[in-house]
């Protein structure tokens, strides 16, 4: 499959509290934006499950709603039927690429978040859970602007 066809698309990280719902999140609001939200099945979720059910971590909300983007999901681990369900799946570093691949998932429907990243030295969303305030903040910048990007490659160029 192309990567203009994929219109299913989860995003993963080890946990699923700060990175990938903040990857859900922020796709969510900027398909909204560009009125395409309904060509789009988005969701997130950990290569761990320790915080199923839990929502995003406190710090990762409070940027997310200093920018007006809501982050409404719940935490759960990647589940087998992902790796069928969904066309896209985007991992936030190279660790949890690797996990997926254990698990079973399809290498052709795996990619780095940070592909869709005009910068060629990133290449990982770094996790901010044991760092600082401004870790959440470099995430939500990184993510701003891969998940502009990665819409503009997925949507259908206008005439």
């Amino acid at each position: 499959m192309s990567l203009s066809a994929a219109r299913s698309i989860l995003f993963v990280c080890m946990g699923n509290i700060c990175r990938s719902p903040m990857a859900e999140a922020m796709f969510r609001h900027q398909a909204t934006l560009r009125g395409v939200l309904d060509e789009f099945t988005i969701d997130s979720a950990g290569t761990g499950g320790w915080h199923a059910g839990s929502p995003p971590d406190d710090r990762m909300q409070r940027t997310a709603q200093r920018h007006g983007i809501p982050m409404k999901c719940r935490a759960r681990k990647v589940r087998n039927p992902d790796f069928t369900t969904f066309d896209l799946i985007l991992c936030m570093d190279e660790e949890n690429h690797a996990n997926l691949l254990k698990m079973g998932a399809p290498p052709d429907r795996l990619r780095l978040m940070l592909d869709f990243h005009p910068h060629e030295q990133c290449t990982e969303v770094p996790d901010p859970y044991y760092g600082e305030h401004d870790g959440f903040q470099e995430v939500f910048d990184l993510l701003e602007t891969s998940c502009d990007r990665l819409l503009d490659e997925l949507l259908p160029e206008s005439p």
